[in-house]
């Protein structure tokens, strides 16, 4: 799909991966709306790109299905949907007094991550289904935002890994069933993306994460090469169904 002329929606847009890609597509001619609860950053980002700014809490269904309604009057409904909202605190099952971890803090990771990346996916698929086909008979493309955690969570990672590991679970059956419709379904599994999320991380814990990368070694991916990734899905036919690893063929040790 060439972008130019047609819509997207970017959710966690206001910074890192999702601010990065609302800015590729924005320069290949898309019309970009961007979802965040951060309502500084998606202005922000919306102003630099000449996009539509929207607060959304991709957890919540009531602000999700107004969030999608506002960017149909904004942008017209959207022919791409990136999924970037994600959070990732770290946070062991039992701590180190015996306490067992909260079950609220748990669902709060699967809310956001996996439901969120869900209910965007519904809403935008069942939107795309109603759209003119364009070449091919291709009507929209969704990605998602998995993670490395996804194949080899780490020690403190049960929440994040779960969440992104459902993400990655839900592709293939989704990209089965919206086939019908002309629509790709996609994931990218980043390893270790020099983000907001990233920067939280001791300064010793990033370097040891970094030493374990092969090639290109001793830094960070970039938002630009998460970005540029997904455009090239996009414009790819022939990529559906399928997860991506973007990750310096870094393979996450236990701690």
């Amino acid at each position: 799909m060439d972008v130019k002329g047609h819509s997207a929606i970017v959710t966690g847009g206001g910074s890192g991966l999702g601010a990065e890609t609302a800015r590729h597509l924005a320069s290949a001619g898309a019309k970009v709306a961007i979802f965040d609860v951060n309502m500084d950053g998606a202005n922000a980002v919306a102003k630099e790109i000449g996009g539509a700014a929207i607060e959304c809490d991709v957890s919540s269904t009531d602000s999700t299905e107004s969030a999608f309604e506002q960017s149909r009057k904004a942008v017209g409904p959207a022919r791409v949907l990136i999924n970037c909202a994600g959070i990732g605190p770290p946070e062991k099952i039992v701590d180190r007094d015996g306490n067992p971890i909260p079950q609220k803090n748990f669902e709060k990771v699967i809310a956001i991550n996996l439901l969120g990346s869900f209910n965007c996916l519904r809403l935008a698929s069942a939107d795309m289904a109603k759209l003119d086909p364009l070449e091919e008979d291709e009507r929209g493309v969704i990605i998602s935002t998995a993670s490395v955690a996804a194949f080899e969570g780490q020690i403190g990672q049960v929440a994040y890994a779960a969440s992104k590991g459902g993400v990655v679970g839900m592709m293939l059956p989704a990209a089965r069933e919206l086939g019908r419709y002309g629509i790709r379904v996609l994931t990218i599994a980043p390893g270790f993306i020099q983000t907001p999320m990233f920067d939280t991380l001791p300064e010793s814990v990033q370097k040891t994460l970094m030493s374990i990368e092969v090639f290109p070694n001793k830094r960070l991916g970039r938002p630009d090469e998460y970005a540029r990734l997904a455009m090239h899905m996009i414009e790819n036919l022939m990529l559906n169904g399928e997860c991506i690893r973007l990750d310096a063929a870094a393979r996450m040790p236990p701690r």
